[in-house]
Formats: C-alpha cells, sequence, structure tokens
C-alpha cells in the first residue's frame, strides 16, 4: 500500500497512509510502496518510485492532470523553506513535521501519494534497482552524519587568495555530505548544492577534515578504470601498480610513470587516437563490440545508457568502474554495521572511514572486502592521517 515519509533522518518517524499522519515506531501495516528511501525504512521491505523512474524528479514525472495540484503545493513548500533559512532553523538537526502545519502534510503527501501511484504504474523497474536500494541506504546514512571540519588548519595558508576564499566557501557550506546518486550519466556520484563539497575540495584544504573518532582511513583503487578494462575484456590484473606495469611491459620502459599515464589516458578515451602499444595491451575494440549496440550501452553492472559511438567506450569504462566502487562501499559498510568506525565519505575512487583505534584489526580485513570487486580482485592502498590532509601510505 502507498505511503509517504515526513523525513528521511532516522530519528524522524513519521508517514502519511491512507489519509492519516502516524508518528510511531510502530509504523502501519501493510505499507509497502513510497516514493524514496528514509532512513527508518532500512530493514523493510518497499518499492521506492524515485529509483524505479530513474532519479527523476516529482516535477518531472508529474502527471499533467495533478500538475496545477503539485505546483501549488510546492509553492507552499519553497515557502516554508524560505522562512526556515531567514529563521536559520536548520533541517538537519530539527524534523520537518515538527515545523510545518499538519494540513500542509496532509495536503502535500496526498498528491505525492497521487504521483507516486502513476510512476510505479508506468515506469519499468531498471535492471539494477536492487542496487540503487542499497546504495540509497548507504548515501542516506552518510548525509546523516555531521562532518567535523576544523577550518583552523588552513591558519598558516590564508596569505593565499585562494585559501580565504575557500574557507569563506567552506563557513558557508552545511558539515553534511549530500550525495546524488543519479547527477551523472555513468553513475558517478555528485553533491547536491546545499552538500560540503568533498568532490571538489582541493588537495591542499583537505585538513579542514577531522574524524570524530581516531583516524581517517582511506581505501584506494589502483588504477581502477583501466583495471575495468583489463577485466572486462578477460585479462588478468597486475598485482602491482599498473602505471609502473604499464612503463615496463606496455611501453619498453621509454618513458616515466607520469608520462605512462598520461599517455594511456589520451589513447582511451580518444576514439580516434591510434597507439599501436597501448592497442596491443588493452582491447578497448572488444569491449565496446560486447556492451554497445549502436544505440545504448548496457553494462556489465546492469546499467543501461543512451550512447553514441563516440562517447560508448568511456561510458561503459568509468560506469563500471564507479558501480564496482560503489559496490564495495556498499560491502563495506554493512561489515562495519555493528562496530564503532563508520563509512564517513567516498571521493571518485576511494573510501573513507571514520576509524576507532581499538578496531585497527579490522583494517586488512577491510582491504581484502574492498578489493574483492565482482571483475576479480583490484590492487588496493591504505592510507591513515589525523586529518584528511596527512594521509600516510600504510603497508598492509
Amino acid at each position: 500500500m502507498l505511503f509517504q515519509t515526513l523525513d528521511n533522518k532516522k530519528e524522524c518517524i513519521g508517514v502519511y497512509y491512507d489519509g492519516k499522519l502516524y508518528f510511531d515506531r510502530e509504523l502501519p501495516k501493510g505499507i509497502s510502496e513510497t516514493w524514496a528511501y528514509a532512513s527508518f525504512l532500512r530493514d523493510r521491505e518497499i518499492r521506492y518510485g524515485y529509483l524505479q523512474c530513474g532519479g527523476k524528479s516529482l516535477d518531472n514525472v508529474c502527471p499533467s492532470h495533478l500538475k496545477e495540484q503539485w505546483e501549488t503545493t510546492c509553492d507552499k513548500l519553497k515557502a516554508f523553506h524560505r522562512s526556515f533559512h531567514e529563521a536559520k532553523v536548520d533541517l538537519n538537526e530539527n524534523c520537518f513535521f515538527d515545523l510545518v502545519p499538519e494540513r500542509f502534510l496532509l495536503k502535500f503527501c496526498d498528491v505525492k501519494n497521487k504521483i507516486t501511484k502513476h510512476v510505479f504504474e508506468n515506469y519499468e523497474k531498471p535492471r539494477n534497482y536492487n542496487f540503487l536500494v542499497e546504495l540509497s541506504k548507504v548515501l542516506c546514512e552518510i548525509e546523516s552524519q555531521k562532518l567535523n571540519i576544523d577550518l583552523s588548519s588552513l591558519k598558516k595558508q590564508m596569505h593565499e587568495f585562494k585559501t580565504r576564499q575557500a574557507c569563506k566557501r567552506l563557513a558557508g557550506s552545511e558539515p553534511y555530505i549530500k550525495y546524488d546518486m543519479f547527477g551523472t550519466k555513468t553513475g558517478r556520484l555528485t553533491t547536491r548544492k546545499n552538500s560540503f563539497p568533498i568532490l571538489t575540495l582541493s588537495k591542499e584544504h583537505r585538513s579542514v577534515l577531522k574524524p570524530r573518532n581516531d583516524w581517517l582511513i582511506e581505501f584506494d583503487f589502483n588504477a581502477a578504470e583501466l583495471r575495468t578494462l583489463l577485466a572486462l575484456s578477460g585479462k588478468e590484473q597486475p598485482q602491482e601498480d599498473l602505471h609502473k606495469w604499464n612503463v615496463n611491459n606496455v611501453y619498453r620502459g621509454l618513458m616515466s610513470r607520469r608520462e605512462a599515464k598520461q599517455r594511456i589516458f589520451a589513447w582511451l578515451y580518444n576514439p580516434e587516437s591510434k597507439d599501436h602499444l597501448s592497442e596491443q595491451a588493452y582491447d578497448r575494440k572488444s569491449v565496446a563490440q560486447k556492451y554497445f549496440n549502436g544505440v545504448q550501452v548496457s553494462t556489465f553492472c546492469g546499467r543501461v545508457i543512451p550512447a553514441d559511438k563516440h562517447h560508448a567506450l568511456n561510458y561503459i569504462i568509468q560506469s563500471t568502474a564507479s558501480d564496482l566502487f560503489l559496490n564495495r562501499m556498499i560491502d563495506v559498510h554493512d561489515f562495519l554495521k555493528d562496530k564503532k568506525s563508520f563509512v564517513s565519505f567516498c571521493l571518485h575512487d576511494s573510501l573513507v572511514i571514520d576509524f576507532v583505534e581499538s578496531e585497527k584489526h579490522l583494517i586488512p580485513e577491510l582491504k581484502k572486502i574492498f578489493s574483492e570487486t565482482e571483475l576479480g580482485n583490484f590492487m588496493v592502498s591504505v592510507s591513515a592521517g589525523k586529518n584528511f590532509g596527512s594521509m600516510e601510505r600504510l603497508k598492509i
């Protein structure tokens, strides 16, 4: 049966069901379909309209006969949000349903229910739906965790204009990371407008991020996209730095690691590029033929992406590499669910855990979980630091 959540935070339990509002840990029996995931639904079998329609907004999926009603309701919602902003009310620290009239919640959820019903009746469930559900759970939990931000760590760099600008930007951002799982065609995560800018934070300013526990531990794939291409073409993974391996085994030892890295990527993502040595080692042609039918890419991980020939290989590799990484994040998160350490955030192909000193014996097991992708074992480096700007490599 259709219902709507009134907030997505774990401690803010409230739902709309059958014309009524419920604020209780004992949710109504029979609820089974809603628009989007909320933390208090973690252990329930629920269908999510937001995932079924591939991340489209309610505005985009709203049927024409509900447009006027939905727009009127949204105008009121926006007015509430403006008032919260002006009054400096933090929605990260308060339950939304405590701040608005009950009559508004009833109207808002009623039309939201109708739009959600329309989605379930008119949109086909994507192939990777179950993966999207599990990813939603992890990202929602990350979003609920307040970051430990210390801008004073940049005090010695304040003579630099870019540091002053960065501090101003960071001071104005919320101390929460809010990822958008539908922000790119390939499935690589982006962050929403009101998020802490983790994906664009420069290396010089990473020291502002400190653990809430004792350490930050980072697990990072070595050359994830190249390893994905090797795996998709059925070739073994070298258990050493792949760019150094390329220097000695692909480019005959005639260049530096940096030059080899630049050369392989310049060739890889330019379909017009010709490089005989690269083509001997990496079979991009057969991979493109296997996963691209001329109009769309169908990846190993179940994503279907409209594409032209020029972008097809890019989408295949980047999407598959991203999903392999996100699956590893989900498994690491599940492993830590009864531990004090927790997944703090992810950055491209690396996963950062807020770690408790007493659980350091878990690091080898976590490395093993992270390395075991669906396409074989990928080489992983592990780093640790008292802040994100002072990470040092661990020998594990």
